[in-house]
């Protein structure tokens, strides 16, 4: 993988290196929006400060709108041989509630794949693409002005920029560096979750986890394979989240809860989590953007963090680079925080609930017991799912059909799958009436002309993110919503 360090004068601003852009932090959100912005030509640079990539083996899980993402940009085939799919379900507060009928989607599965695997190949696309990635480099200091933003690394380096992303994680230099307040709840308690594998007969696991689970719902041994367990229990205390657990604590308070720690042994990866839950009160200060983590933490329940960070990453990706390559219309980067603020916000206010949810408490489980029960409504269990695969979302743009805003299924088209013509993060005009065309923004934009696609509207006008910015068969409409988000 091409990483370059090449020793520099302290304190000196290389002149040679101006980079369109500067990406700081190389994790899943900071490599997506790299390769995001390459499919643009955007000269990026990344940089890291560890100086090597994650070793920590855990599984997380790619969810049913970022799997789609990935489909978008041709990534999906490299992905899915390092993962394991499950079905899309039991997701909200680990209710075990199976998928509702007929989701929306080809992809309608969680995809688990370790932490280093999807961090590996998102780089690994990145550099393929032409980023700079830089390891090895702290950031330290952030100066901007009218044309640009000056980086201050830690060696002294000084690298130029015309806008910076900060990507750098719950503890985010950049934000910190801005002065962007990070208001919310700090951890009250902290969970431990691992993969290990247990001592004693899979029945005797599944009988001791009946008697006492009910009454201890943020505590759970899941089968995840031959003889290897997914094993959830609250902490002992809150601690510092950098410190990693030990066997011992699982096996202590397995006891506590279960009355056996089952044996466990032969840890898969281990972690701890809290439930500190936070919002950055502004994505953008001037030249300077947040995203990922840098932006939003919450509890991980239910899965969300990775994948709003790549929703962020491509959301945010496609309007950088109209900026940086000057077709940008006027407030189309300021639609990023517009759009991607409130589904964060969501997003902190369902891991909350869920949190709730699992609390021993009377009155949570009270209400799980209910919530439990309105499930069984297919309505209830379609909007709680598609809130955790962050299919339901629907962007606002103002009056217009139901679909304008959200984002378009893959269907079959005479070029193939649509979301194999999304692969060069272009706009897509996809015409059933075949009498509409892009004209003068056929630069950025694609045109597919297809009577036989498979869609119950005349046209579609999809952002390179796959949200339908135009439903209709009207030129001179089209033409006013090309102009809007295309320049």
């Amino acid at each position: 993988m091409h990483s370059q360090q090449e020793p520099t004068p302290s304190g000196v601003e290389r002149e040679l290196d101006r980079f369109d852009v500067v990406v700081v932090g190389c994790g899943p959100t900071g490599a997506m929006l790299a390769a995001e912005l390459r499919l643009h030509e955007v000269r990026v640079l990344v940089l890291e400060k560890e100086t090597r990539p994650t070793s920590f083996v855990r599984i997380v899980g790619l969810h049913v709108r970022s799997l789609e993402l990935m489909a978008m940009r041709g990534l999906l085939e490299r992905v899915l041989p390092h993962g394991r799919r499950r079905p899309a379900a039991g997701f909200f507060a680990a209710i075990p509630k199976a998928a509702p009928k007929g989701l929306d989607s080809a992809y309608a599965y969680l995809l688990g794949i370790p932490q280093p695997v999807i961090e590996r190949l998102l780089e690994e696309r990145a550099v393929e693409l032409g980023a700079d990635v830089r390891r090895g480099s702290a950031v330290v200091g952030i100066e901007q002005d009218g044309e640009g933003v000056t980086v201050e690394l830690a060696d002294g380096e000084r690298v130029r920029a015309r806008y910076v992303v900060g990507c750098d994680g719950a503890r985010s230099t950049v934000r910190k560096l801005l002065g962007v307040g990070f208001p919310g709840e700090p951890a009250r308690a902290e969970t431990l979750m691992g993969e290990m594998e247990v001592g004693v007969p899979p029945e005797e696991v599944a009988a001791r986890v009946a008697e006492i689970g009910g009454a201890q719902q943020r505590s759970w041994l899941r089968p995840f394979g031959e003889g290897v367990y997914s094993v959830l229990v609250p902490a002992a205390g809150v601690s510092d989240r950098a410190e990693a657990p030990t066997l011992d604590d699982f096996r202590q308070q397995l006891r506590a809860i279960f009355g056996t720690d089952f044996g466990v042994h032969s840890p898969h990866w281990l972690s701890r989590f809290g439930d500190a839950t936070r919002l950055a009160e502004r994505y953008r200060a001037g030249r300077v953007l947040l995203a990922g983590d840098a932006a939003h933490i919450h509890p991980p329940i239910g899965g969300q963090g990775l994948n709003l960070g790549i929703q962020d990453a491509v959301n945010l990706g496609w309007k950088l680079a109209a900026q940086v390559r000057g077709w940008a219309p006027e407030g189309l980067l300021d639609t990023y925080e517009a759009e991607r603020r409130p589904v964060a916000a969501d997003v902190l206010d369902n891991t909350r609930a869920q949190t709730e949810l699992l609390s021993p408490e009377p009155g949570p489980q009270a209400v799980r017991r209910l919530l439990t029960e309105l499930m069984d409504f297919d309505e209830v269990n379609r909007h709680l799912t598609e809130k955790i695969t962050a299919t339901g979302i629907r962007y606002d743009f103002g009056a217009g059909p139901d679909l304008v805003g959200r984002r378009l299924p893959d269907l079959a088209t005479k070029q193939g799958d649509l979301y194999g013509l999304l692969h060069r993060g272009r706009g897509l005009l996809l015409d059933r009436t075949e009498r509409l065309d892009v004209g003068d923004w056929a630069d950025r934009v694609d045109c597919l002309a297809d009577p036989a696609a498979e869609m119950d509207v005349p046209a579609v006008l999809l952002r390179p993110d796959g949200h339908v910015a135009w439903v209709g068969d009207d030129q001179r409409e089209l033409d006013d919503q090309l102009a809007r988000w295309f320049g």
